[in-house]
Parts: C-alpha cells; structure tokens; sequence
C-alpha cells in the first residue's frame, strides 16, 4: 500500500474564464472543485495508475467532510485526523485568452500539540502496513518545521519508504531524517545545497552527495524541460515528452505518484522514472489538477528520453 499525508489538505477550486483582468467582474466559464492538497494528488494519481492507497492528514470543519466524502465517491480510503477550524480552499484562477494561471491558497486550520501526537500514532499505525509513506506539501499552522522529519523517522522505524516532497524549512529540516526520496525544484534545492546555480552541471556534486548522505533518490524537477534524477551513486537527464499542457498543477504530484507506484511495484529505477515522467505530464493535459487518463500515460512513456550523466 502506498499512504500520502496531507497536513494541509484543500478543497482544489479552478476557474476557466475567458480574461481574468485585476480590479473588474470576471465570469466563470467552467468551475472544477476536487478534494486537493498535494498528498491528496499523490493518492488520487497513485489510484489511477493501479496503485493500493490511503489518504491521511489532517481536514476539520465543514470543508474537512467535503474532502472525505468525496474521496470515498472517488475509491480513495482515507483515515484522516479531525482538527478545529475550516480546510482551506486552493483556488486557481485560469485566464485563457492569456493562458496564465493565477493561484490563491488560504492558510488552512491551526495546529495543536494534541494534534501532532494524534498524527505521528496514525502514521506510525499506517506505515506497518505500508510499503511506503508520502508526505507532500505545506506545513500547517501551528505545526513545528521538523515535523515532517519527525513523522519520516517514525514511518522508516515501522519498515516503510518515506518520499518527502515540500520546501522551505520543512524540507531543509525533513532531509536531516533521510527519507527515501525527495523531489525539489530549481529553487528549492539552491535553498536545500545553499548557493545560486549557474548551469544544471552544478546540481551534480550536490545529488551526489545527498546519495552519499543517506537520500536514496533525489529529483531536481526543471519544468517542462524534466528532470535531473540520482539513485545508486549514479545521475540521470530526463527529458520530458513535448506537449500543449491545459493545466500543469499538480504535475509534480503525479510525478511523485508514478514514483511512488513503480518503486512500490519494485520496478527498475529507470522504469520508475519513465512512469513519473509520463504521469507527470499526462497531467498537465487536463484540466483538474491531479488527474491523469492511463492511455496518455501509456502513450507518453514511450517518448520520455533518459540518458546517464556520469
């Protein structure tokens, strides 16, 4: 089974208009309103993609309901912990005469210490029977920035992969545990190694010695152009398949999904990468965010390109 935690879990609203100009009335043309947060992504994209999942995290008041209704409606288990206060809403706001998307998160629920000790129990319960844990997204409030490498200790002690992917304090803090996978950005890893990068050949030394630290799998994520993967003391170019994309939220979620089910799955690393990649793009062609169809997957695997660095 593979378990996503979403501590800050949403309702994901999008909005297609026609123009989205500031300061005036704009009319919706299409609204898109889906349980989100970006583990709540990962599950939903994991279940596409064949994958056993739970979701768990934490939700609280009437939009907390909402998000666990409908990720029953949608086959998705989920054992979250019930918090004070409201879920956020996420919305995203798509102008398509400009094709610019625009996005407002709210802050979501405060965090207790109750709750913190409730969450470690239910990862630590989950994690015994899962083959690996995801822990993706913001921090909430109220939560402390270890938090996430607290819940990965407790998820590697109970046997399971613990795939990390946030940024800020929280990844900086969460890398200290040595979790199994992490999926940075551009500027999430000049935050993470420390310095500005000049070309994509300075992430080398970086990874590497991320690899060497006890990470097994660093992804450096760069957009539509793919990524640079580490496993195994080795690097690899991805090249990611060249597409229209409708919407790219959530992509690096469903790349962290298709990881997550070809690792779980005990397919070759290379094989995994080719799965996220697709998943990962295959996203960006609908137009919720976190949602893929199989045959794109299938058809966009073929055209990912990997080569090894060095």
């Amino acid at each position: 089974m593979i378990t996503t935690v979403t501590l800050n879990a949403a309702i994901d609203k999008t909005y297609y208009m026609d123009s989205f100009p500031l300061g005036k009335v704009s009319r919706v043309a299409e609204m898109i309103s889906v349980p989100g947060g970006k583990g709540i992504n990962v599950a939903r994209v994991a279940r596409q993609l064949g994958a056993a999942v739970l979701a768990t995290g934490f939700v609280g008041g009437s939009n907390g309901d909402y998000i666990v209704k409908e990720l029953g409606k949608a086959g998705i288990d989920n054992d979250f912990v019930a918090v004070e206060g409201e879920s956020r809403l996420c919305l995203n706001m798509i102008d398509r005469s400009a094709g610019t998307s625009t996005e407002l998160l709210e802050p979501g629920p405060v965090i207790s210490a109750s709750h913190i000790e409730a969450i470690k129990a239910k990862v630590k319960s989950l994690a015994a029977e899962s083959a690996i844990i995801a822990f993706s997204g913001s921090l909430p409030k109220g939560a402390p920035a270890p938090l996430y490498a607290e819940l990965i200790a407790v998820a590697k002690a109970e046997g399971a992969k613990a795939f990390l992917d946030t940024s800020g304090d929280a990844l900086l803090e969460g890398v200290a545990a040595k979790p199994y996978f992490i999926k940075p950005n551009e500027d999430e890893i000049e935050k993470l190694i420390g310095r500005k990068l000049e070309r994509e050949s300075d992430l080398y030394a970086s990874m590497k010695r991320l690899m060497e630290e006890g990470v097994a799998c660093v992804v450096v994520t760069l957009g539509a152009s793919g990524s640079v993967a580490g496993f195994g003391g080795r690097l690899y170019r991805v090249r990611a398949p060249r597409i229209e994309a409708v919407n790219a939220v959530g992509s690096g979620d469903s790349f962290v999904a298709g990881m997550a089910t070809a690792i779980a799955n005990g397919a070759p690393f290379e094989d995994a990468l080719r799965l996220a990649t697709a998943a990962g793009t295959a996203n960006a062609l609908n137009a919720q965010a976190g949602d893929i169809r199989t045959d794109d997957v299938e058809r966009l695997s073929g055209e990912v390109g990997i080569e090894a660095i060095e």
